[in-house]
């Protein structure tokens, strides 16, 4: 009993950072390749709105997500319609709440990595025959690797430990929503301090590897 109540939320933690990771990934670079070395009017409040949810509180950020997709808004409403049931205090929304604090440190650190590529070399390869997609993929993704693997260790570790927003959107639910920050948050409450510990000792060890792992990456770059 001891054994699966530990390693319940621990199972469901990587779950929904995995998920989270793969989404941010998509979208951050997508919208920083969109976004990177190019001037547009609404640029500094599109990117302010982007990153945004990096200062927020996240009781902020979990008020806000109950107000667009809970069952009073016309998404929530819609997500219901289709799903026959409400996204709040469900896997995917724990989903959502790790993807949308997770989301900026990926996209900061891609266009970041991006806006350092040396446009001579990109259209050198279009001269070269290159497509746009292939400029892309084998050439500016390849230049920008340091900041994209950056931004992706980053952002699987603030899923990782997302806790406020979770708590309000997606609930507590064991075996469901419950993930390693809300399991420690309602340990301590229970007087479980030896759980409590063995799950800050877990997230310690995953934080610290991946930390370490972005450390020795940047040094061999």
């Amino acid at each position: 009993m001891m054994n699966e109540q530990f390693w319940s939320p621990v199972k469901l933690s990587i779950e929904v950072a995995s998920l989270s990771l793969l989404i941010v990934f998509v979208l951050g670079i997508g919208i920083a390749r969109l976004t990177a070395n190019r001037r547009f009017k609404g640029q500094s409040l599109m990117d302010t709105v982007l990153l945004l949810p990096l200062v927020l509180p996240p009781s902020v950020v979990g008020f806000l997500l109950i107000i667009i997709f809970g069952r009073q808004s016309p998404i929530g409403q819609g997500i219901e319609w289709v799903f026959q049931q409400p996204i709040m205090f469900t896997w995917w929304a724990a989903v959502i709440a790790a993807t949308v604090v997770a989301f900026p440190l990926m996209y900061q650190s891609a266009k970041s990595g991006f806006e350092t590529i040396d446009r001579e070399i990109e259209d050198a390869s279009r001269v070269d025959g290159a497509n746009e997609r292939q400029v892309f993929l084998l050439v500016t993704v390849p230049l920008a690797s340091r900041a994209i693997v950056a931004g992706a260790i980053l952002s699987f570790a603030r899923a990782l430990g997302e806790f406020g927003a979770t708590l309000m959107f997606a609930g507590n639910i064991p075996g469901r929503t419950q993930t390693i920050p809300t399991a420690i948050y309602i340990a301590m409450d229970a007087g479980n301090m030896e759980l409590a510990w063995l799950w800050v000792l877990t997230i310690l060890v995953i934080s610290f590897t991946m930390l370490l792992v972005l450390n020795v990456f940047k040094k061999q770059g």
